[in-house]
């Protein structure tokens, strides 16, 4: 299954908005809608930094505390701009957790989903690929 959550919307994905999302255990994909959504910034020519994404201590809970292998968020980078590398790293090196970036959350009700499957292109010698990802009800 997957889970669509909404994060307050004033706040970064911190330790204590993990806590407070209550994720039942047992979920393994979770794409996370935020204000990025609301503010509709993926449109934008350029990048903004206040986008919001994890922060250093809510990408450690998230991977000490649940059993998620795919986090999905809705701008271009899964961290907040001032945790980027240590966001990345705690991911990546602590699970090897899939981040999914840039989703188009618009009008997706939160809740569980059966499924959520991410097809990339295939670039020979990348580390990142374009998707085009389904949420199947």
């Amino acid at each position: 299954p997957a889970l669509v959550v909404d994060v307050p919307r004033d706040k970064n994905i911190t330790a204590e908005v993990m806590k407070a999302l209550n994720i039942p255990k047992g979920v393994r994909r979770v794409l996370f809608r935020t204000l990025n959504t609301d503010r509709k910034i993926m449109w934008n020519k350029e990048y903004d930094t206040s986008a919001t994404g994890f922060t250093e201590d809510g990408a450690k809970w998230l991977v000490q505390n649940t059993d998620i292998k795919l986090v999905g968020i809705d701008y271009l980078n899964v961290a907040a701009f001032v945790d980027v590398v240590p966001v990345h790293n705690t991911f990546l090196e602590g699970r090897e957790i899939i981040l999914v970036e840039g989703l188009k959350l618009e009008g997706v009700p939160a809740g569980l989903y059966s499924s959520v499957h991410c097809l990339p292109l295939r670039l020979i010698g990348s580390d990142g690929s374009p998707a085009r990802c389904i949420l199947i009800k």
